[in-house]
């Protein structure tokens, strides 16, 4: 069956066990994903199956990712021209709620469809992929959220159940194949906090690209690690210091809904670009063109 709960072996060839098979299906902000940076103020209709590849003890959606399917008792089945048909109504689609790229096949066959009608597609996702499936589905993918769940590969064995480095190569396969990338780091007390971990990381993304947004956000007790405290808002406002610090253009507080660490500022004049409040977009001082309108730089925004 495999860590993900979801394909089978037969005869030494896997097979999907859910192909089609659906949890949950909502339109939701794109900010929500989060993207802050790609096509700010439209609306995704996103999609989830059951099981993930990482076995998270502080796990968001434990109630789908870390069940099979027999497990889960309101999957029904839909085809990829169903997706296709419900996407018409939106800006575009997300493959999100659980592990996205171990239902592989279907988010392929359906996005493929999807694209050929003009929408976007994006994946919310741990990022925990192999370099041939990621290149099979870029070609039908326009953004990745991609979590990093810690900057110590001690931290992905102990709490996720898996390594650090394939989820680094993914988010620089990623880059370099030209998808939009964003990047969320769920900051959890005395468990990846630290400030030198911190900094590290901030220095990794720099290597890659200052412009990639950074969502740093604050960890509440789920699943199996109940046993511990928020995160303190403070923390987060000294990890955002030490992104800045680094070098790092576009960094934003998760869970704080505190608009000066949600809304986007040019990173050359310092005008205000885009005003965030909860899930609330509005564009201020940028235009169509994704350039601000006080200084005309080009800023890393993938604007409608």
């Amino acid at each position: 069956m495999g860590v993900c709960g979801v394909r089978k072996n037969i005869d030494g060839k896997l097979y999907t066990q859910i192909y089609g098979s659906v949890s949950s299906i909502a339109p939701d902000p794109i900010e929500k994903k989060p993207l802050f940076h790609f096509y700010p103020g439209s609306t995704v209709l996103s999609f989830g199956s059951v099981g993930c590849n990482m076995r998270c003890l502080h796990c968001q959606n434990w109630e789908i990712s870390q069940l099979k399917p027999e497990e889960f008792p309101f999957l029904r089945e839909i085809t990829p021209e169903t997706v296709e048909r419900l996407a018409m109504d939106y800006d575009g689609i997300a493959w999100t709620y659980n592990e996205p790229t171990i239902w592989h096949e279907f988010t392929v066959d359906s996005s493929k469809l999807v694209k050929k009608h003009g929408k976007y597609v994006v994946y919310v996702t741990n990022g925990y992929i192999n370099e041939e499936p990621l290149r099979e589905l870029a070609p039908y993918l326009d953004a990745m959220n991609i979590d990093v769940k810690a900057f110590s590969d001690d931290f992905y064995r102990k709490i996720s159940g898996a390594r650090l480095e394939p989820v680094l190569k993914t988010v620089e396969l990623a880059h370099s194949l030209g998808i939009h990338i964003e990047l969320t780091y769920l900051i959890i007390p005395t468990k990846n906090d630290s400030d030198e971990e911190l900094r590290k990381f901030a220095e990794w993304v720099a290597h890659i690209s200052v412009d990639i947004p950074v969502h740093f956000s604050r960890f509440f007790p789920m699943y199996k690690m109940q046993n511990m405290p928020p995160t303190p808002v403070k923390t987060l406002v000294k990890a955002y210091k030490i992104a800045k610090d680094a070098g790092l253009e576009f960094v934003y507080l998760g869970n704080t809904w505190d608009p000066k660490y949600e809304s986007t500022y040019c990173p050359f004049c310092g005008a205000l670009l885009i005003d965030r409040r909860y899930y609330s977009t509005r564009l201020v001082n940028l235009g169509k063109d994704g350039r601000c309108k006080k200084c005309g730089r080009k800023v890393n925004v993938i604007m409608r």
